[in-house]
């Protein structure tokens, strides 16, 4: 038995070494550094990204050097020059195994997935993309995380599947906002713009344009905050597209004559090739033809710079459309022609199937982290066949299933938990609101001061999904920020107060994050509506016999409403905290509850909730 077990040792040793790594840590690629290069690829300086690129190169260490050819890499990608962009990915790639250092490893995974993604490759693509949403997701680096997630939404919206499209941007917008990277966010907001552009696209419905619109107004801010043409020209580009679609042509030619006169030298290719489309498509609105098809006709020469098979098949139909309304059939079929052959080679049942069983694929095996390069397969079944690591992982399978069926129903319920955060419509609301705000008042720094509210509390509300406690000093600092977005959208509505008795730690104590925001969002949107009196909402803090006290207080309409209102009112706030206790109580073998009266004053609900006491130092143990 000791042989057995100290030749799995060894075995497991020999495993190690196999796939032992150096930790990458390349002196000379500083944060800094890394902003300075995306800027100048940003901004069109190329003495500024060669010198970093090259000092990378340079480098004898290999790590740097990795780094080096994938920036080269990046920098070739957005001058169009595909094949040299991906010879220097693979040279990344071959310098340093994929998670020797994540920078290089998801720059070139990515810069191939875009080579394979302009050849009309889905399969190749697929692989480099998802290869690199790994190695980000387990660096936990969510800038990048954010940027490979923008580049799955565009490669699914071009195979014709914009809700999965639409599914990775949200996940790129999270990324962003908990990355705190203005230009991150920015970027991810222009995407998101584009991607409920796409979802309209395929449905005709006019909501994805009014939340597209929205979002754009949010782009366009945090564009101008990182000083970036390129994605504030972008978000204009949104904005006409929006005018176009509304049938509103001469408010779309002048936002693209707006677009036009920020475009330089610099602005790349897919901008200006997307201005005179768009101008093409408004002058055929207007019935000017001629003009149209000469827009559409520049916008096909850009096309032809990128080489984007994708693209080009965009075109054939935007010439279709424009020859067919100018009532020139004989040109019309010779582009519906075009367009129907390029189609047909592009998308196929087979192929969609394919990626998606890849996809499930991917999200199967994320969380044991064993995704290996299908190129590795080989290696990965010797391994599999050694018999003391399969031993090993026989009886690690065995002790799992058997807890496994303890943590079933708590799994389920965390789960549940996950869909059932912030009413989603507030965000819509409150970003209406914005803009309401911003036209009526033209208040520059009260707009940033409530954008910076809003974005603090979706930011909270993303990361309240990945921790389950915060202090009471966060809870209450959000509930204040919430509160305050809730003002601007109902002035004059109701006041509040947030309080905590002068013993309680509060930035020690800790609570199960967002326990009371539904109960408050209930006062506001249910309790105060129909009342012609002022809303109050007080909220208080308190310890009593080793467990926290928290009442939540209103003076609104209360729950002697019909059963469908009243179920309506508290049916939400009461199952999500019943959830939330019921794990807390099964975790740490509390008797936390929580309580729903009529006040006694006959106007409103009080809420009661106790909860054990835990402190920050304790919640490890």
């Amino acid at each position: 038995m000791k042989r057995f077990i100290l030749t799995a040792v060894l075995l497991l040793a020999g495993i190690d070494f196999l796939f032992a790594q150096t930790n990458c840590n390349c002196p000379s690629f500083s944060e800094a550094i890394r902003k300075q290069f995306e800027r100048g690829i940003s901004t069109g300086e190329p003495d500024q990204v060669k010198l970093i690129i090259d000092g990378q190169k340079n480098s004898s260490n290999p790590c740097c050097q990795a780094i080096g050819f994938a920036l080269e890499a990046v920098q070739l990608n957005s001058k169009n020059k595909l094949a040299e962009s991906f010879a220097s990915a693979r040279q990344a790639k071959s310098l340093l195994k994929d998670n020797a250092d994540p920078y290089a490893a998801i720059e070139s995974n990515r810069m191939m997935a875009l080579y394979y993604v302009k050849n009309g490759n889905g399969d190749s693509a697929a692989l480099f993309y998802f290869k690199a949403l790994e190695i980000a997701t387990q660096a936990n680096e969510q800038y990048l995380v954010s940027r490979v997630c923008n580049g799955l939404s565009s490669y699914y919206s071009n195979r014709k599947q914009a809700t999965k499209g639409l599914e990775y941007q949200q996940k790129a917008l999270a990324a962003a906002l908990l990355s705190k990277d203005t230009f991150t966010i920015a970027h991810a907001y222009s995407y998101l713009t584009t991607s409920y552009g796409r979802m309209y696209d395929d449905t005709e419905n006019e909501i994805y344009v009014d939340s597209a619109n929205q979002v754009a107004l949010i782009a366009l801010v945090y564009a101008k905050a990182a000083h970036n043409n390129n994605l504030i020209i972008r978000n204009y580009l949104s904005m006409e597209k929006f005018a176009i679609v509304r049938k509103q042509f001469q408010l779309a030619i002048k936002y693209i004559d707006t677009t036009q006169s920020l475009i330089t030298e610099k602005t790349s290719i897919q901008i200006k090739m997307s201005s005179f489309i768009d101008k093409g498509v408004a002058l055929t609105g207007l019935k000017r033809y001629d003009e149209a098809v000469e827009n559409l006709n520049k916008a096909f020469e850009f096309v032809k710079q990128t080489k984007n098979i994708y693209q080009e098949r965009m075109m054939y139909d935007r010439l279709y459309e424009t020859y067919k309304a100018k009532d020139d059939p004989k040109e019309a079929l010779q582009y519906l022609e075009k367009f129907r052959v390029l189609n047909d080679s592009l998308i196929n049942t087979e192929n969609s199937d394919a990626i998606n069983e890849m996809e499930a694929k991917y999200n199967k095996f994320q969380d044991q982290q064993v995704i290996k390069d299908l190129a590795q397969q080989k290696r990965m079944y010797l391994l599999l066949a050694i018999t003391g690591l399969l031993t090993l992982v026989a009886l690690v399978f065995f002790i799992r299933q058997q807890s496994l069926k303890n943590k079933k129903n708590i799994l389920e319920t965390e789960q549940r938990l996950n869909r059932a955060r912030m009413n989603p419509h507030f965000f819509f609301n409150a970003l209406t609101t914005l803009q309401k705000f911003a036209l009526r008042d033209n208040d520059g720094q009260a707009l940033a001061t409530n954008l910076s509210r809003f974005s603090n509390i979706m930011r909270e509300t993303l990361e309240s999904t990945y921790k389950e406690y915060v202090t009471v000093e966060q809870e209450m600092e959000f509930l204040n920020e919430y509160l305050e977005v809730q003002k601007i959208r109902f002035p004059k509505t109701f006041s509040y107060a947030i309080t905590a008795a002068d013993e309680l730690e509060t930035n020690e104590l800790l609570i199960p994050s967002m326990i009371i925001q539904p109960f408050v969002e209930n006062s506001i949107e249910h309790g105060f509506v129909g009342i012609d009196y002022p809303g109050d909402i007080t909220i208080h803090f308190d310890k009593k016999d080793k467990e926290v006290m928290i009442q939540i207080k209103d003076n609104g309409k209360g729950l002697t409403t019909t059963p469908k209102e009243n179920n309506e009112h508290i049916s939400r706030a009461s199952q999500i905290i019943k959830d939330r206790i019921y794990l807390l109580n099964i975790k740490l073998k509390t008797k936390a509850g929580f309580s729903i009266d009529n006040d006694v004053s006959g106007n409103g609900v009080v809420v009661k909730i106790h909860l054990p006491l835990l402190y920050a130092g304790e919640k490890n143990s």
